[in-house]
């Protein structure tokens, strides 16, 4: 019988609180993703970059995959989640801010 493998995961204390992002900005070269999470206020034109993760392609792929997983899960018992949408003057659709993806 295979043994699983485990990892003993540390948390730090100051790492425990976390960090409130509501814009994740998100680029690629050839060898790695960088993921920046930003807290973008209310009538601030400016967001502050809170925590910035680089990941491989392979790893980004699996963090990809994992969230959804999550998320199918998530709406499987608590309801679907809705993302608002607004409307343009020109009628086409774009998300409201929040998590948007862009390159660097």
């Amino acid at each position: 019988m295979d043994k699983k493998h485990e990892i003993d995961i540390e948390l730090d204390e100051s790492v425990a609180n976390g960090s409130y992002a509501n814009l994740a900005i998100i680029s690629h070269s050839t060898s790695e993703f960088v993921i920046d999470f930003a807290a973008l206020m209310p009538g601030l034109p400016k967001a502050k970059v809170r925590n910035r993760i680089i990941l491989s392609p392979e790893h980004a792929k699996r963090l990809l995959m994992s969230l959804q997983d999550n998320i199918t899960r998530y709406e499987s018992n608590v309801g679907r989640i809705n993302i608002p949408t607004q409307a343009l003057p020109d009628d086409s659709i774009t998300p409201t801010p929040g998590f948007n993806m862009g390159e660097a």
